[in-house]
């Protein structure tokens, strides 16, 4: 959404309207979320995260592994296109548990979950001939966000109901025809398949595989520890469309150098890989600032085991954005609020908007 979002630029006065022709699908024809049985031999359900070395967003990575590593009901481990880092998008890199080649080789029966993030290059054959692969030896599929274009790609979404970020509903419906898109749910399940809608999904949807891992109980547990309220489908879509007021603070924002600025997160083993991946993600959205992790002598390790590879290693001389202490969920709100007091609400509004997410409004943003 973020790279989406720099050809506003060159339609300052042109808002297009997004019209998906597929309406809302009624709840009954959506289906519960039920998860297969773990393959044999397994204790737990192993879950992988899918990541493309050269570009997977931030979010949609980080915040499932989170989520997902805190309720401790499955091994879950992050699949990277080949060796070394993986960049995230608009922040952050990572270090990958293990390439696709070498899980292959130590896994043949394959993943019971895989989770696919958005991507910089969602026409990366390596993933989408992995993912099909995963699909066809019974994995359950989440295609967080707009991770949707790999499934969709793969052909496992052929038939089924889907959703996917609202800034790519429209151009997906029109590519894939044959996929009934729908908005007004923030995931849907059509058989062994979820979609979610945009980022702020990615909490809820993880809270939903935990609820069929493990028990309502269980995802109770982890939802309040997190700090998030609700994980209902419910999602009202209308309230996210590109407008003329959000291309002009892209433009103001974008082309007022003079005024970006470095932003600066210290951190240290432990840290809370939630928090720093909200605050990472929505500071790195304004159009005036990016989100680095440092100042740090090498690899810090996250409460949960994700391996971060600081952007600085020297004397920090960026402002510094430490991360709250709130609840790992609510980081996205204290970010937006920060952001507003130091940029305005208008470039808040436009960071709420790429992540789908409705600022100021519990009651929907739950």
């Amino acid at each position: 959404m973020y790279r989406l979002l720099l050809k506003a630029l060159f339609f300052l006065f042109l808002v297009l309207p997004i019209s998906v022709h597929a309406g809302e699908a009624p709840v009954a024809e959506m289906d519960a979320l039920q998860l297969p049985p773990a393959k044999s031999k397994r204790p737990r359900p192993l879950i992988v995260i899918v990541a493309d070395n050269a570009g997977t967003e931030t979010t949609d990575l980080i915040v499932p592994y989170g989520v997902l590593k805190e309720a401790g009901v499955a091994d879950v481990v992050i699949v990277a296109t080949h060796p070394g880092p993986v960049t995230l998008m608009p922040a952050l890199t990572i270090q990958p548990d293990t390439t696709m080649r070498a899980f292959d080789a130590s896994h043949p029966a394959g993943a019971d979950i895989v989770i696919v993030p958005a991507l910089h290059n969602d026409r990366n054959e390596i993933v989408i001939d992995w993912v099909r692969g995963q699909a066809k030896k019974g994995a359950f599929i989440a295609a967080i966000c707009e991770g949707a274009w790999v499934a969709a790609r793969a052909g496992i979404l052929d038939g089924r109901t889907a959703t996917t970020h609202w800034y790519a509903l429209a151009k997906i419906a029109r590519t894939f025809p044959q996929i009934s898109w729908v908005r007004d749910r923030r995931y849907v399940v059509d058989r062994n398949v979820m979609t979610t809608t945009g980022v702020s999904a990615s909490i809820p949807a993880s809270l939903a595989l935990i609820e069929a891992l493990a028990g309502r109980a269980r995802a109770e547990n982890v939802a309040a520890i997190t700090g998030d309220q609700a994980w209902k489908p419910a999602h009202d879509s209308s309230r996210f469309r590109l407008t003329a007021g959000h291309i002009w603070t892209v433009t103001k924002n974008a082309l007022s150098p003079w005024r970006h600025e470095t932003l600066s997160i210290p951190t240290a083993d432990g840290f809370d890989e939630i928090a720093l991946a909200l605050t990472a993600d929505a500071w790195s959205r304004t159009y005036r600032s990016q989100a680095i992790v440092g100042p740090s002598k090498g690899p810090v390790r996250s409460r949960h085991g994700l391996l971060l590879l600081p952007d600085i290693a020297r004397a920090n001389e960026h402002f510094q954005l430490p991360l709250p202490r709130t609840r790992s969920a609510k980081a996205l709100d204290d970010a937006l609020s920060a952001i507003a007091t130091r940029y305005g609400n208008a470039t808040a509004d436009l960071v709420a908007l790429q992540l789908e997410y409705a600022r100021n409004d519990p009651q929907i943003a739950d």
